[in-house]
C-alpha cells in the first residue's frame, strides 16, 4: 500500500499543474529521400530500358538454368523483350518473350508445338518470379506453386545489357 500512495501523489501533482497550453510542436521538414546505394536491393515499379533488358536476361537465365552469356536479346517493343538461347539437349534455339516491373518477371515461351502453351506464365499454377536489383547483381527468386523457392544471384553489368 505504501508504494501506491507516492504514485497517486505524483499523478495528482502532474494533473493539477494547471498547464493549459499545448507544448510547442517542432517544425516539420520534409526529409530528403536518400539515394539508393549498391548495398540496397530495389524493385522499381517501372524499369528503365537498360534495367528491363538486364532483369529479363537474368530472369530467363535463372528460369531456364542458363548462363547469362547464353541469353541473347533479339528485340524489344512496347516493354517486351525478345530473347533466345541454345537448347541444352539438342542445340536448337529456344525463344521467349519477357516483361518485368513492380518486382515481377513474367515470360512467355515461343515456338512451342502446342499453341495453347504459348502464353504468359502468370497463372496460379505457374511459378512467381521476382527480381531485386543491387548494382550489377540481380537476385531472381522463383516461388513454385508448392511454396518452395529457388533463388539465384546473377551479375548483369549495365554494359552487358544490350544482348
Amino acid at each position: 500500500m505504501m508504494r501506491i500512495v507516492p504514485l497517486i501523489a505524483l499523478l495528482a501533482l502532474t494533473a493539477g499543474c494547471g498547464r493549459t497550453e499545448a507544448p510547442a510542436e517542432a517544425p516539420v521538414t520534409a526529409a530528403a529521400t536518400p539515394p539508393v546505394s549498391d548495398a540496397v536491393a530495389t524493385t522499381p515499379a517501372v524499369l528503365t530500358p537498360v534495367d528491363l533488358r538486364r532483369v529479363c536476361r537474368a530472369g530467363l537465365a535463372a528460369i531456364h538454368g542458363q548462363e547469362i552469356a547464353a541469353i541473347e536479346l533479339t528485340g524489344e517493343a512496347g516493354g517486351i523483350i525478345d530473347a533466345q538461347w541454345r537448347a541444352p539437349v539438342d542445340g536448337g534455339i529456344m525463344r521467349a518473350q519477357c516483361r518485368a516491373g513492380d518486382g515481377l518477371v513474367v515470360w512467355k515461351p515461343l515456338d512451342l508445338p502446342d499453341p495453347v502453351s504459348v502464353r504468359w506464365m502468370n497463372e496460379a499454377a505457374d511459378p512467381v518470379v521476382r527480381y531485386a536489383l543491387r548494382g550489377d547483381e540481380i537476385t531472381i527468386t522463383q516461388t513454385l506453386p508448392d511454396s518452395t523457392t529457388e533463388t539465384a544471384v546473377l551479375t548483369v553489368p549495365v554494359s552487358g545489357a544490350a544482348g
